[in-house]
């Protein structure tokens, strides 16, 4: 009872909260003008707040990009995390496939394309991209391997070479849905869902050497 009582006392952090309208708001200008053309003033006036105000969080827009980023890791770790259960991993990864490239709105994808242009110039952009599918990949062998041992992946696959094949489709069917407004998301997933489970039976040269 005093835990739910203390529960039910704490008050929001501000902090956070101001932080959060932050990023949304840099996401915005992003999706709309480019990182470029976008000025942490820009980004400010989206916001509701002050410039000055703005760098008490954040002091460039580098750091804003960062915690997108990490906000987003952390969404994905999420979904990950409830990826226990083998029987259940397809029809979870295909809950998370549809998720991200049906139901999020495409500027989720437009964002992660002009982040993705900018790491061919910026080092700390590309080192960040790098880690974010590596993260990924190694959540996904995590699970892979128990799937394995329990037979719902073929002995011979390997397993970081699917999660990598799974990351690479996956980032081109981002770009895929940030260019091309028309493009059928639901077919993408099942295209994507399709590749998977020919190779969680082995049916695709994924084998180790």
């Amino acid at each position: 009872m005093a835990d739910q009582q203390t529960s039910l006392d704490r008050k929001p952090d501000p902090s956070a909260e101001r932080q959060t309208r932050i990023l949304n708001a840099a996401e915005r200008c992003f999706v709309r003008s480019g990182f470029h053309r976008t000025t942490m003033q820009d980004v400010a006036a989206e916001a509701g707040m002050s410039p000055g105000n703005l760098y008490r969080y954040f002091g460039s827009k580098d750091a804003v990009v960062l915690a997108l980023a990490e906000r987003d890791r952390a969404r994905i770790g999420e979904d990950f995390a409830a990826l226990s259960r083998p029987g259940e991993l397809l029809p979870s990864l295909r809950s998370i496939a549809h998720k991200h490239f049906a139901e999020e709105p495409r500027e989720r994808a437009v964002l992660c394309l002009e982040i993705w242009a900018e790491a061919t110039r910026n080092r700390s952009f590309a080192a960040m991209s790098e880690a974010f599918d590596r993260d990924i990949c190694e959540r996904m062998c995590a699970l892979f391997r128990q799937a394995q041992a329990d037979g719902a992946i073929a002995p011979e696959v390997d397993l970081e070479a699917l999660a990598s094949l799974i990351v690479t489709i996956a980032n081109g069917l981002f770009v895929r849905r940030a260019v091309d407004a028309t493009l059928d998301a639901e077919r993408g997933v099942s295209s994507l869902m399709a590749v998977i489970e020919s190779a969680f039976a082995g049916k695709i040269n994924l084998t180790r050497t």
